[in-house]
């Protein structure tokens, strides 16, 4: 009864997260009904004890431990969008590589903005209408914007290039004992497989959609801009630049990385000084919304590792033929697909598997740490980006567009080849390559 609680547990939260419903009382209201049928097998079981104590004891540390990340990544983001600087450094890339490579441009830009800290959902915001000017030039269908945004900002950069300050790179941190950088040479093939793989599906699709006559058609919601009024984009890629580069090479945690980034953004920008107390603000709630969502999933993890039930699971996913790294993989990719975010199902996952994981690494010379961090990581970014999934529909939004029109592309780029990135870091691991 209680394994089947959290399968039904985990199926509500499923389904309300189709339905568009918050994480923020959907996670507690299906930890409850966990709660609910472990009791029948532990009558010491009690739900309001369960809310109190597991549940707001898993959420509350992981509060603890991220606040300060999500909220300084969030007004760091804030500030390179309202300054202009992200959009910037997007034209001067957008440019660089031209109208002729459009696609590649667009997703290069997105990249770029991606790895230097800045949150996906600026990035979509920053680079739109960047992508509507070299489509328009090369005359792409628009159909196949969200396509190149997507493979940019959700994919690569935010799972698999070693030393991405991308909270999805960040999480496993905590759970293994890593960095950034845990395992680079699995980090870099991975991002290979899904940068080159990406750009021909979307190369493929460009010819297809032009073969059927198909051309740009002017959009009513395109955001216009004047890059007369723009940062120069070399000094914009400062802050970028160095949240990397302070994380990385020179040990700074990411919380002080982000805090550098913010003080060089409005250093750079002092001309904007007016707008930087709006940006704070908007930033901070915007980070705490952020991290309230991915908490609210932890929680609901903590909740399934105290029934009775867990043990039949942590059995069953550990049951999976060959190397724990697949049941990983399993786990963390079905629960970001659950729950629609790549950061929400990883902490499920690890929140309830990650101490087992790590008791196998122990007695399992050929199971490291750092294989366990960037197979989670990369394993995040795939079955996250199912059709609720929020940053799609804020993509979708933005370009005016439909599922209909172009989430082929979406599930492609961020749901296909990504599970095959995961599945060639498996192999990579197995063999000893990392």
């Amino acid at each position: 009864m209680s394994l089947f609680g959290i399968i039904f547990g985990l199926a509500l939260l499923i389904f309300l997260a189709f339905k568009g419903q918050s994480i923020l009382w959907v996670a507690p209201v299906c930890a409850a009904v966990v709660a609910l049928f472990g009791m029948f097998e532990d009558p010491s079981i009690n739900i309001l004890t369960m809310y109190t104590e597991n549940y707001m004891v898993g959420m509350s540390g992981f509060v603890k431990s991220w606040l300060p990340a999500f909220m300084l990544g969030a007004i760091f983001g804030k500030l390179m969008e309202i300054t202009g600087a992200a959009k910037s450094v997007g034209v001067m890339l957008t440019k660089l590589i031209g109208a002729k490579q459009a696609i590649l441009a667009v997703v290069i830009a997105c990249g770029a903005l991606t790895y230097g800290g800045i949150s996906l959902f600026v990035v979509v915001f920053a680079i739109y209408p960047l992508a509507v000017a070299l489509y328009r030039e090369a005359d792409i269908p628009n159909k196949l914007i969200p396509g190149a945004i997507s493979l940019g900002a959700f994919t690569f950069t935010m799972t698999a290039i070693p030393g991405t300050p991308q909270i999805q790179n960040i999480i496993p941190t905590q759970y293994y004992g890593t960095t950034a950088m845990a395992a680079p040479l699995m980090g870099i093939v991975a991002a290979l497989v899904m940068f080159i793989g990406g750009i021909i599906w979307m190369k493929m699709r460009e010819k297809s959609e032009k073969a059927k006559g198909l051309h740009f058609v002017e959009p009513s919601n395109i955001e216009k801009y004047d890059e007369s009024n723009l940062p120069n984009p070399i000094v914009s890629l400062i802050p970028l630049i160095s949240v990397p580069v302070t994380m990385n090479a020179l040990k700074v945690p990411l919380v002080g990385a982000l805090l550098i980034a913010v003080v060089l953004t409005m250093i750079l920008n002092f001309k904007n000084y007016a707008v930087f107390t709006k940006c704070i603000n908007d930033g901070a709630n915007g980070g705490l919304m952020s991290i309230g969502n991915t908490a609210a999933a932890v929680g609901f993890g903590s909740v399934v590792k105290a029934v009775p039930g867990f043990a039949t699971l942590t059995g069953i996913l550990l049951g999976i033929p060959g190397n724990p790294l697949i049941s990983e993989a399993v786990a963390v990719s079905c629960l970001a697909g659950a729950t629609g975010s790549a950061s929400g199902g990883m902490g499920i996952a690890l929140e309830a598997l990650g101490p087992k994981y790590m008791e196998l690494a122990a007695n399992d010379p050929s199971l490291t740490p750092e294989a366990l961090h960037r197979v989670a990581s990369v394993a995040s970014g795939g079955l996250d980006t199912l059709p609720h999934n929020g940053a799609v529909l804020t993509l979708l939004s933005v370009c005016g567009l439909t599922h209909k029109d172009s989430y082929l592309d979406i599930c492609m780029n961020c749901c296909i080849i990504p599970t095959i990135a995961v599945i060639v870091c498996i192999i990579m691991a197995v063999i000893g390559i990392l």
